[in-house]
């Protein structure tokens, strides 16, 4: 009995860490959300290449482990919103910020971020799939307000574009309604 429970679980690991290991190679017009982790060096890059400030109120769609959030939070003072829908990258999210000390600062919703409205924010960070940004892009024009930054790391959206840094390949949006 423990050999029969023993393999199983071993089997469920491996299972977990092939997806995760294909995540990494998702095609990028798949409608599905891969794995795909924001490290602090793209955060960061962002952050300075929005301007973010402690006036801002900064979105993550899909915030995944939450290293964007507590970047925008812990080094620039921005509040942030953090949207999730998956059950496990919700907890990690949550338990990170409070690791890191952000919690006064961040709030990570279990959520799919097409129910969420996102009118308060000045600034929305996206790293989703091009299929994910188009079905955005009408709740993007309809509850974002005049002159919201949107930034997207690798895929572009067919919105206004105000810049793209192509080192660390960031496209930066403002809307215009």
């Amino acid at each position: 009995m423990i050999l029969w429970w023993t393999i199983n679980i071993f089997l469920f690991l491996v299972i977990i860490f092939l997806l995760f290991l294909f995540s990494m190679f998702w095609p990028p017009d798949s409608p599905w959300a891969p794995w795909w982790r924001t490290n602090k060096k793209t955060a960061r890059a962002v952050c300075r290449l929005v301007g973010i400030s402690s006036k801002d109120i900064v979105y993550e769609l899909g915030s995944g482990d939450g290293t964007f959030l507590a970047v925008a939070a812990k080094e620039f003072g921005a509040k942030g919103v953090g949207i999730e829908i998956d059950p496990l990258r919700f907890i990690v999210s949550t338990f990170m910020i409070h690791i890191i000390g952000v919690q006064d600062k961040v709030k990570i919703i279990k959520n799919n971020f097409f129910n969420v409205n996102i009118s308060t924010a000045s600034v929305i960070f996206v790293y989703l799939v091009p299929k994910a940004l188009e079905r955005l892009r009408p709740k993007f024009l309809k509850e974002l307000r005049d002159g919201a930054l949107l930034a997207s790391f690798k895929y572009k959206i067919n919105l206004p574009l105000v810049t793209y840094d192509k080192k660390n390949d960031i496209y930066l949006y403002k809307i215009k309604n």
